[in-house]
């Protein structure tokens, strides 16, 4: 019997170029823009049955690159961020339409390149701002903390988007609220303020209902169904609740149906409410109540000694908002670890402990570490970590100055923190995933598993395929293992 044959993944060196390849001066690179894992893998294979070569890294020796749906600015705008790096005097490959690719295989060898095929500038219109070329994804593009399409006098574009997929959310229509968070998202991170609904051509995620949208608003300054989400009885009172600490949307969704409205309503009925819930609606004013970088800072000295106290050589590592750069946030997350592997288990216990024999805890609900062996499948996205959701007590400065004056304040106040500790081997993993922002997460796990075949979470990557998990000693490691250009913390907030 024969051996056999070790299966190759598309993408490997092996897979790229065989070594029988009828068209030694073709080189054929198929860029993903709007091609998927799925598509690219069978181009690939049909290629090289073919006799082509098809190159798996864009380099100069590449001749002919070839997309799909791509527009001539999105074309010109890739390749010029990629061949940036190339030595000078290196020729530039064609940029062609998928219709080269088609015509050439239907011919079974390469045809001749014409006008039509060829990807070109197109000139813009006058007196109208150009259309710019934007990833797909949210983790493939910069999306700094403040950006152009914020509005002083009224409702952004962004923010009227994000109404809209806020109401979705609390309607449980999973589509319309992905669809409006990814326009939204695009809107953060274009390079200039949209002034024409022309700027929205080519955009990826800008549909027709979004576009009527940002249309509405470029004309009127408001827009009538944003104002009537945001004006309705159910929007609001969705809203109250789920600003309820420990309160999701499937629980406002049942207390609005059973007829309840306000938190005083809440307040008489309190067997319907659970322990967290009673917590959260006993200190609401505080937990709604946006947290200062003051107070971060005077948490993370508390939590800093009490975790110092409870295990020498642990580390205190600030994420979520405040770490994008924030400088007020809803609540603080502190991730905790130590150099060496397994000492940070039952950790959270003795610093929980700690800060309670100084009064600072008004509530605290611990999770044990779970088994991450389940989170290798793509339905799970939520961490196993040993974890505290807290309440602290917060002391105050004596006076607090308003209108230049001096005024009593409390001594104290109510402030949502989340310790999570981690083993040191997944800490990379976990620090990216509680950075956020949450919209950037969903759309890193996302192309992670639809352009890489990967899982994603924050215990780690996962090829499923290989049963085997990447190695990563920071978060520079996992964009590299996803081929993703690596962005800071502050260039996440999508």
């Amino acid at each position: 019997m024969l051996p056999k044959r070790r299966r190759t993944r598309v993408g490997s060196p092996g897979a790229a170029a065989p070594s029988a390849a009828r068209f030694p001066g073709v080189a054929i690179y198929l860029a993903e823009p709007r091609m998927g894992r799925s598509r690219r893998a069978f181009l690939t294979r049909l290629a090289l049955s073919k006799g082509f070569r098809v190159l798996d890294a864009y380099s100069p020796e590449v001749t002919h690159v070839v997309m799909e749906q791509t527009s001539a600015e999105e074309a010109i705008c890739w390749q010029e961020r990629r061949v940036a790096a190339f030595p000078p005097g290196c020729t530039h490959p064609a940029l062609l339409d998928i219709s080269w690719f088609t015509e050439s295989m239907a011919a079974g060898q390469p045809v001749p390149v014409e006008c039509r095929h060829r990807l070109e500038v197109a000139m813009p219109r006058k007196g109208l701002p150009s259309p710019v070329w934007m990833p797909s994804y949210a983790c493939q593009r910069r999306t700094p903390l403040t950006h152009y399409n914020t509005s002083l006098s009224g409702p952004s574009l962004q923010e009227a988007l994000e109404t809209l997929a806020e109401a979705a959310g609390f309607e449980g229509s999973e589509g319309r609220f992905l669809s409006f968070c990814r326009a939204a998202s695009v809107l953060k991170a274009l390079p200039s303020p949209v002034t024409a609904l022309s700027q929205l051509q080519g955009l990826p995620h800008f549909g027709e209902h979004s576009c009527r949208v940002v249309q509405e608003l470029l004309e009127h300054g408001v827009c009538e169904e944003v104002e009537r989400v945001r004006l309705s009885e159910r929007y609001q009172t969705m809203k109250l609740f789920t600003q309820i600490f420990g309160v999701g949307v499937r629980t406002a969704d049942r207390w609005y149906r059973e007829g309840l409205r306000t938190l005083d309503d809440l307040r008489g009925q309190p067997q319907r409410l659970t322990q967290q819930q009673k917590a959260g609606l006993q200190h609401y004013q505080d937990l709604s109540a946006l947290v200062q970088r003051p107070d971060l800072e005077a948490l993370q000295q508390v939590v800093e000694a009490a975790v110092g106290q409870a295990l020498p050589g642990a580390t205190v590592t600030l994420t979520g908002g405040f770490r994008r750069g924030k400088l007020q946030g809803h609540d603080v997350d502190f991730l905790i670890t130590h150099p060496e592997e397994g000492r940070e288990a039952g950790l959270l216990p003795r610093v929980m402990c700690c800060l309670k024999k100084q009064g600072l805890v008004l509530y605290h609900q611990h999770h044990r570490s779970e088994d991450p062996t389940h989170l290798t499948q793509q339905s799970h996205t939520m961490d196993a970590f040993e974890r505290s959701f807290c309440i602290f007590r917060l002391p105050q400065p004596p006076g607090s100055a308003v209108g230049g004056h001096q005024r009593p304040c409390p001594a104290w106040k109510a402030v949502r923190v989340d310790l999570v500790a981690v083993p040191i081997s997944q800490f990379p993993f976990a620090l990216l995933g509680w950075t956020g922002s949450r919209h950037f997460e969903r759309e890193l796990r996302r192309f992670s598993w639809k352009e890489r075949g990967l899982l994603l979470n924050s215990h780690g990557l996962f090829d499923p395929e290989q049963k085997t998990f990447f190695h990563a000693a920071s978060e520079e490691d996992i964009f590299r293992h996803l081929g993703l250009e690596y962005l800071p913390p502050e260039q996440r907030n999508a």
